[in-house]
């Protein structure tokens, strides 16, 4: 449909959304409109009957809640863009209320197990410094994956980071000794030898290339799989871990919000819940009267 491109643009160059928020978008649009070519309907002719029998369809294939809530989400901005435009009179999704969440908890590594994720890396050669200070700067920063490939070494100023974000939103981050102590190494020695064509961004793949995304989960795969540690590592994790540990030790709460870059404090409150376990163990552990 040729107002689809024309809402993904718009998604792009006028709401500044992520490639990635686009691809889900036009993914949960496109596998809509397959339902309405299933069903003989056009796209100008859904009402909420339509969606009704699409979200039974959607429940018969048992959908996750979050799915069905985010597809809910992605149809209810395109019709409203078709409004907008003259196209349809009524969003029939308006009146469609999102499923109840699944509320999950982060997964997070404790200190220790993070310590000797730092001690994989070989500090002897380029890669190895790279891979170390993948590691200190997620952590010590809390940043996106996504936001960490993208840094450049202008952003870097001191002990602080530019970081360009969700909806190209700018926010400073900080970082500690230790990540510095790596970052010296690796600028005067792995980045000289790696960066063959002059890059402008601190994380170099092996062809001195800008490191993907996909290149930092293969990264910490490799490292996970050199440690004892039980666990699924993923860059989110170590973000997790940033916020965990800083509520842990006493941050408050909008304090951590504004280091994560969450544009709500709803979705940084999750943490709370983690720590508030923490509490719980260290009180029964440590109160005189807390147990028999």
């Amino acid at each position: 449909m040729k107002y689809l491109e024309n809402y993904l643009n718009y998604l792009e160059y006028q709401k500044n959304y992520s490639q990635d928020t686009i691809n889900s978008y036009r993914i949960d649009i496109v596998e809509f409109f397959e339902y309405l070519n299933q069903e003989s309907i056009k796209v100008e002719d859904v009402d909420y009957d339509v969606v009704r029998l699409w979200l039974m369809f959607l429940n018969d294939k048992k959908n996750k809640s979050s799915t069905v809530s985010r597809k809910i989400s992605s149809m209810r901005g395109f019709y409203r863009y078709l409004i907008n435009n003259k196209v349809i009179e009524n969003n029939p999704f308006s009146l469609v209320t999102l499923p109840k969440k699944e509320r999950k908890l982060p997964r997070f590594f404790y200190y220790n197990e993070l310590e000797e994720l730092f001690q994989v890396p070989k500090l002897n050669t380029s890669l190895g410094q790279r891979d170390r200070l993948i590691l200190e700067m997620l952590y010590a920063t809390g940043v996106r994956v996504s936001e960490l490939v993208n840094i450049k070494l202008d952003d870097i100023s001191g002990e602080e980071i530019r970081i360009l974000g969700k909806g190209n939103k700018e926010r400073i981050v900080q970082f500690g000794d230790y990540a510095e102590s790596i970052l010296e190494l690796y600028l005067n020695e792995g980045y000289k030898k790696l960066n063959l064509k002059k890059s402008e961004y601190l994380f170099l793949n092996n062809r001195g290339e800008q490191l993907t995304t996909r290149g930092v989960r293969y990264i910490l795969d490799n490292i996970i799989n050199k440690t004892s540690i039980d666990k699924k590592i993923s860059p989110h994790m170590i973000r997790h871990s940033f916020a965990t540990h800083l509520l842990n030790e006493g941050c408050d709460l909008l304090t951590v919000q504004e280091l994560l870059g969450h544009e709500s404090l709803t979705a940084t409150s999750i943490y709370t819940h983690i720590t508030n376990d923490r509490l719980k163990e260290v009180y029964f552990k440590c109160h005189p009267r807390a147990k028999k």
